[in-house]
């Protein structure tokens, strides 16, 4: 398949949350304490709420940015892309990158949305309801056909939290996010029945339960002292936790319909992980008790997992260990690890390297997210306009160059300096000081 040909739907992108997001869908009696964007005289945005401080981090929003701006340090809307904030250059990036589709994961409220969980359930369900109602009707409803739309949860109830997927499910969404160990956030684990009414809300509106790596707010690192690669390199194993945390929990005995999507996880990991459950079921299964009914945990993964890779030439190769109909293509946009706009040229020379079959290519880059998320762009987009190249055509002359946006040029040895204070504080929290 040629890359101008390429449909590409993406799987795991981001929104950095624009200032009026609450104004049309909050109640009135609500929106004097909702959060709210504010301008420091540093130049930073910060999202402030109830005295929390959200700031924009430097690695969530590079897109279109020289690496020489990337960091941990807070900026302000006015250093980033357009795209990240405003729908309507948010499409005209995803053309010039000749993305078709792509489902956004939060950022301000966090990945499982535990910063609306305030002493008052009613205001924290408003709030919940006011970003789910922005992000469908208005952000994904902006465009149809070019969003999946994803919901946050009420984590604080399963009950509420079955009531809202129940909710948005009736609006077109089956897609929630969720955190990759409710344990770490003082919840019980994935093992505990308190999450049931979820369970059960998800697997009769076929909605996925999508878990983002550091979605537990759980930084991956070692020690203090170490370099911020360590935690870049590691940031993706909290994924593989809780890949069997699930794996071999209750939830996937007692709701053979739920399904789980590993995002932002890679792929090339799985079958070390696959050959590794299967071998610890041989071995152990007479004293654990565990029973899968007959089958392997790898063949039952393979039917509730879904994963997903950015480029990942080893996943590519050995997608069948996978298994082809568990794998999504993601663009990650507009983070660190994102090659937009270059995206299809990257994935273009990994499927040609590894001579993958137009049949592979078709359900790994869109075929598996329609079927997996119910989401079909082909309704409101023509096929023959939804290529790679079709979409790049749309969008001549739109500006997609590398340029500085920052205010200030920070020195490494600062931007270290301020990475080593954060990580001094997330090894004190894991000790429990």
């Amino acid at each position: 398949m040629q890359k101008d040909d390429l449909i590409l739907i993406s799987v795991d992108d981001h929104i950095v949350e624009p200032p009026d997001m609450f104004v049309n869908h909050l109640p009135e009696r609500y929106r004097a304490e909702a959060p709210r964007l504010v301008h420091r005289e540093d130049g930073t945005d910060v999202w402030t709420f109830r005295g929390a401080v959200m700031p924009n981090v430097a690695l969530n929003a590079v897109a279109g940015r020289p690496k020489e701006e990337y960091g941990l340090e807070p900026q302000g809307l006015d250093e980033i892309r357009p795209g990240c904030y405003d729908v309507h250059e948010r499409v005209k990036d995803m053309n010039a990158g000749g993305i078709l589709a792509s489902m956004n994961f939060p950022s301000f409220p966090g990945f499982a949305a535990r910063l609306f969980a305030t002493d008052d359930s009613d205001f924290s369900m408003a709030l919940v309801r006011a970003y789910n109602d922005w992000h469908i009707d208005e952000w994904c409803g902006a465009y149809p056909g070019r969003f999946i739309p994803m919901a946050l949860p009420a984590i604080w109830d399963p009950e509420l939290c079955a009531e809202e997927v129940r909710r948005v499910a009736g609006k077109g969404c089956h897609s929630l996010t969720f955190t990759e160990n409710p344990a770490v956030m003082g919840y019980p684990s994935f093992h505990s029945e308190h999450w049931d009414p979820l369970w059960r809300a998800l697997c009769d509106t076929g909605t996925v339960l999508n878990v983002h790596i550091g979605s537990s707010g759980r930084l991956a690192v070692p020690s203090a002292d170490g370099p911020p690669d360590v935690m870049i390199t590691l940031q993706p194993m909290n994924i593989v936790s809780a890949a069997a945390d699930l794996l071999w929990s209750r939830v996937i005995k007692n709701y053979p319909d739920i399904r789980i999507a590993l995002s932002e996880g890679g792929t090339g990991w799985i079958p070390y992980f696959l050959e590794r459950v299967d071998r610890t079921f041989e071995m152990h299964a007479t004293w654990t008790l565990q029973d899968f009914g007959g089958r392997l945990p790898s063949e039952v993964f393979r039917e509730h997992f879904l994963t997903c890779f950015i480029s990942d030439p080893l996943g590519v190769r050995l997608r069948h260990d996978i298994g082809i109909d568990n794998i999504c293509w993601e663009a990650d946009y507009p983070h660190s690890d994102s090659m937009w706009p270059d995206a299809p040229e990257e994935l273009h020379a990994v499927l040609e390297r590894e001579a993958v079959p137009d049949e592979d290519i078709r359900k790994m880059t869109h075929e598996n997210a329609m079927r997996w998320y119910s989401f079909d762009p082909f309704a409101h987009v023509p096929r023959e306009q939804a290529t790679v190249g079709a979409l790049r055509g749309s969008a001549a002359g739109h500006d997609v160059s590398i340029r500085s946006r920052s205010h200030q040029i920070i020195e490494p040895a600062e931007k270290l300096k301020a990475y080593h204070a954060r990580a001094q504080a997330a090894v004190a929290a894991a000790a429990g000081e």
